[in-house]
């Protein structure tokens, strides 16, 4: 059984869709990121998702003295080609997605409107589970109880 994102977004700890805007500056990306306990903030202008930022974005830029975190805003530094996912696509696709373009965070859209983000881990965690429940289920057959 492969679940789809819309049932992984289901499980998250956090509802909650943390985003930033491309004039807000690197400082208050990085503090909030800090605060939240997240590795990157998708960039939204007027709900159009137009970037993401991520830890690795700041690490690209340095030194600061190019990019001062303080006057620097997102949209100069955020990357700007974002891949997206559904809500109908699956964890396999999420990982396929992830592992070819090597990135950890896909923004889910519906119908044009960004709902949530999908991180490396919440694939990994609802991979590990699906397999869990096909061992169960294998496990429940093999012992002749189906």
């Amino acid at each position: 059984m492969d679940s789809t994102v819309k049932q992984m977004m289901a499980g998250k700890d956090s509802k909650e869709l943390w985003t930033i805007s491309p004039d807000d500056t690197i400082l208050q990306a990085l503090d909030f990121m800090a605060k939240k306990n997240i590795g990157a903030l998708p960039v939204l202008e007027e709900d159009l998702l137009v970037g993401i930022f991520s830890e690795r974005d700041y690490a690209r830029i340095l030194p600061p003295e190019k990019h001062s975190p303080l006057t620097t805003k997102i949209s100069e530094v955020m990357t700007k080609e974002v891949f997206c996912i559904s809500p109908a696509n699956t964890a396999s696709d999420c990982m396929s997605l992830m592992t070819e373009k090597r990135i950890r965070h896909l923004p889910v859209l519906d119908e044009g409107k960004m709902i949530g983000i999908i991180t490396i881990g919440d694939v990994l965690k609802q991979v590990i589970r699906d397999q869990d429940n096909l061992i169960g289920h294998l496990e429940y057959y093999i012992a002749g109880k189906a």
